[in-house]
C-alpha cells in the first residue's frame, strides 16, 4: 500500500458535523473522524490532517484495508486528484461495509 504521507506532522483538531455527500448520513464530528460511518467515503479537504486547506474537494473512497500495528487502517483515493491517504478506523464504522470492502479487495488480489 503506497501512500502520500503529508509534508509535515501537522494535525488540527475541528470538531464539525457533516452530512456525507455519497449517502447522505448525517456525521456528528469528534474532532478526530474525517470520513462516513455508513459508507466509510470522505471529501478530500485537508492537507495535512484538520488544516481545510486542499482545494480540490473530490470525493475520497475507499481503495484497501489494512492492519497498522494492530489497528485497521482504510487507504482512501480522491477521485479528482487521485492522492491517497491512510485513515484510522473508529468504532462507530459499520462493520457490514468494512467486511463487503474487504471480500472486495479479497478478491481481486
Amino acid at each position: 500500500m503506497q501512500v502520500q504521507e503529508p509534508q509535515t506532522p501537522l494535525f488540527q483538531r475541528n470538531k464539525e458535523d457533516f452530512e456525507c455527500v455519497v449517502c447522505g448520513h448525517l456525521v456528528h464530528g469528534d474532532g478526530y473522524r474525517n470520513h462516513c460511518p455508513q459508507c466509510l467515503s470522505s471529501v478530500h479537504v485537508d492537507n495535512n490532517p484538520g488544516d481545510r486547506a486542499a482545494g480540490c474537494r473530490g470525493i475520497m473512497d475507499v481503495v484497501d484495508i489494512a492492519m497498522d500495528h494492530g489497528r485497521l487502517v482504510f487507504l482512501q483515493k480522491c477521485r479528482t486528484c487521485g492522492i491517497k491517504k491512510n485513515i484510522k478506523a473508529h468504532p462507530e464504522d459499520s462493520i457490514d461495509i468494512i467486511t463487503h470492502f474487504m471480500k472486495e479487495f479479497a478478491q481481486k488480489k
